[in-house]
């Protein structure tokens, strides 16, 4: 006789919604956090999921869409109404609800891009509505290949103004990091340039360029074209990255003597260490081999040998902030290496552990990532020396 499965429950790390689908109550409680920025509502998330079987991808995928394209057509149906802010925030839980709906489709499966194109339509559509407008942009990278990115002035900040340039992870990308860092730094003055880099969104998905560990390079290469812009001011410009960007974000400072500032949200010291036991049975196997250009975990892992910071991270001059949940599902092993290295080699850095009682304890604060942005970008501010106090101007 089978062992009763456990009911939802609320976990250190936030709630944990089935406890026999390990993979798939992770990334639910991602988009369940995310509600809080304007990534969805409580209750559609919730309709989603009780609808969707455990262990069922074709059911994550076919109830995410659901939601998606009900919110993607009453945006448009509002904005025929000119109701606009309602439009807006249509648009922008579609946005989401269609990144949640391909996170499990295989990376060969037709559906996959096409439900990440409409992904991308839902947010070039609430861009269009800021003020100034958001800027759908391609940064030049390789020939033909450039970086899809957005680029959005603060409303705060004056003519030139200091600009974030942040990248997602292993399988976040620019259209998810509005909920992570964007919307708190336009609200604090800051402009933010959200980019898909090597082995991510747009960049993988089109143009399948993989992942590589010198993220300098393409770090560099958004430098580059933001220090063109009038409206930009080149002195301050930081990198932040979460989850495996959070090692993507501390190499290119490390490398890249531009960069003003750092923000690893998620702590990453050695990738081929952390996954050098993981199999082809491994919850995100497929995705990891697909960002990689692998054909198997092994593989994979042995590619993986350069990504560490052992040797790397002594080279930052810029400060640097190191923010980890204290409950985080993926483990806090490497948060300690990180910064202990860092200080034993005179980086300015900082550590913020987000613990249980305060919530934000789960992986990159998933399960409260209003409380990671506010710990991210209020540190920025206070190393730009923005006085938040006379900012005019708080967007929603």
């Amino acid at each position: 006789m089978n062992a009763p499965i456990k009911p939802p429950s609320y976990e250190p790390f936030g709630w944990h919604h089935w406890h026999d689908d390990f993979w798939m109550s992770y990334q639910f409680r991602r988009g369940l956090g995310e509600t809080q920025e304007g990534a969805g509502t409580v209750s559609e998330v919730f309709q989603a999921a009780s609808k969707i079987i455990p262990n069922d991808f074709e059911s994550w995928y076919k109830e995410w869409t659901h939601i998606a394209e009900r919110n993607d057509r009453r945006g448009d149906e509002e904005m025929s109404k000119h109701h606009v802010r309602t439009a807006m925030n249509c648009w922008l839980r579609a946005a989401n609800y269609f990144r949640e709906a391909e996170f499990w489709l295989k990376s060969d499966d037709p559906r996959r891009l096409a439900t990440f194109d409409r992904c991308e339509k839902a947010s070039h559509k609430f861009l269009a509505q800021l003020t100034p407008k958001g800027e759908v942009v391609d940064i030049p990278y390789e020939e033909g290949k450039p970086l899809p990115a957005y680029f959005i002035r603060s409303p705060n900040g004056g003519s030139r103004q200091p600009v974030l340039i942040s990248v997602g992870g292993l399988d976040s990308f620019k259209d998810e990091l509005w909920f992570m860092t964007g919307r708190g730094a336009l609200q604090r003055g800051i402009s933010v340039l959200l980019v898909d880099g090597p082995g991510q969104g747009g960049a993988l998905r089109r143009h399948g360029l993989v992942t590589r560990h010198d993220y300098e390079v393409p770090i560099g290469k958004c430098i580059d074209w933001l220090s063109k812009r009038s409206d930009v001011d080149a002195s301050r410009i930081a990198v932040s990255g979460s989850s495996l960007g959070g090692y993507y974000a501390a190499r290119a400072a490390s490398m890249e003597p531009r960069l003003a500032a750092c923000i690893s949200h998620g702590a990453i010291w050695d990738i081929h260490e952390r996954w050098k036991s993981r199999d082809d049975n491994h919850g995100l196997a497929g995705h990891i081999k697909w960002v990689f250009g692998a054909k198997t975990m092994a593989e994979a892992t042995e590619i993986a040998k350069p990504f560490k910071l052992e040797g790397v991270l002594e080279h930052m001059r810029c400060p640097y902030l190191i923010i980890h949940g204290g409950h985080d599902v993926l483990g806090v092993e490497a948060v300690t290496t990180v910064y202990n290295y860092a200080i034993e080699h005179h980086v300015n850095a900082t550590l913020r552990l987000t613990t249980e009682e305060e919530t934000g304890a789960e992986h990159c604060q998933h399960d409260n990532p209003t409380l990671g942005q506010e710990l991210m970008i209020d540190w920025l501010a206070d190393i730009f020396k923005i006085d938040q106090g006379a900012l005019s101007y708080f967007p929603g």
